[in-house]
């Protein structure tokens, strides 16, 4: 079963008040969430989105579970192929590699898929080579930039993060929980700092983020990283695969801080 995905623009995100607001933002129920993705009796070993099939492998965030996935790629314009012509493609947590092998189907001809997840890297390429695009899509181990070369660049960098806010002091149980919380906000942080750093002159770098996250943490930690954040689009989406939440989901540019 897949989550319903019913977007529509909205006004602008709700906001929460630091790690744990309301029952959105609890990183318990989100580690829960985890838990039960990872040992559901339905949980497929290969799934179809956008009449595709797709491996899936164990420890590897499943996007069938959560709409996270179809929101980036339509915030993205990658459902449609051959919109783009060319250019180069960089996805932090890649998980299945299904967006960024999604961006090679859009048209960019240079795409890298990182994670810090091992066996999610595996499942990127496996999904690369299923799909015949394995000799186009690298894929990368890394903890956010730490994989690449120091010279590579992108016309977009995007991560669809884990942006419910854990306490600093949380230690991972598991690879799969990284997917769903970030204690401290500490990868947060360094990708607000690196990541417009590694775009091209005309590159974009892009934050998939929710109100599930702490959205005033996430201005601050900008502001302190001589950075703006600029939110591109909105989507409402309802999550009925684990409740009935309905949570906005916020696409935001990274842009250096003018003065």
């Amino acid at each position: 079963m897949q989550a319903q995905l019913t977007p529509v623009v909205i006004p602008g995100p709700r906001v929460g008040t630091g790690p744990g607001h309301g029952p959105l933002g609890s990183y318990e129920r989100s580690l829960g969430r985890s838990r039960e993705s990872l040992t559901r009796a339905d949980r497929p070993d290969v799934f179809t989105m956008y009449d595709r099939e797709w491996d899936l492998f164990p420890e590897v965030f499943a996007p069938v579970y959560s709409p996270s996935t179809r929101v980036g790629i339509e915030f993205l314009n990658l459902a449609r192929p051959r919109t783009r012509d060319g250019g180069s493609f960089l996805e932090m947590g890649c998980g299945t590699g299904l967006t960024a092998t999604m961006a090679l189907f859009a048209g960019y001809d240079r795409v890298v898929a990182s994670d810090i997840n091992r066996m999610a890297v595996a499942n990127a390429a496996a999904n690369a080579e299923r799909h015949g695009v394995g000799d186009r899509l690298r894929t990368v181990h890394g903890d956010l930039f730490l994989g690449l070369e120091p010279e590579e660049r992108f016309d977009v960098v995007f991560w669809s993060s884990n942006y419910v806010l854990a306490p600093a002091e949380y230690s991972y149980r598991s690879a799969h929980e990284r997917a769903y919380v970030d204690p401290g906000y500490h990868a947060h942080r360094r990708y607000l700092a690196e990541a417009p750093l590694r775009t091209t002159s005309t590159g974009r770098a892009l934050l998939h983020f929710s109100d599930r996250g702490d959205v005033p943490a996430l201005y601050g930690m900008a502001d302190e990283c001589g950075a703006e954040l600029r939110l591109l689009a909105t989507r409402q989406v309802r999550e009925s695969e684990y409740g009935d939440d309905v949570v906005d989901h916020l696409l935001f540019e990274i842009l250096p801080r003018t003065a």
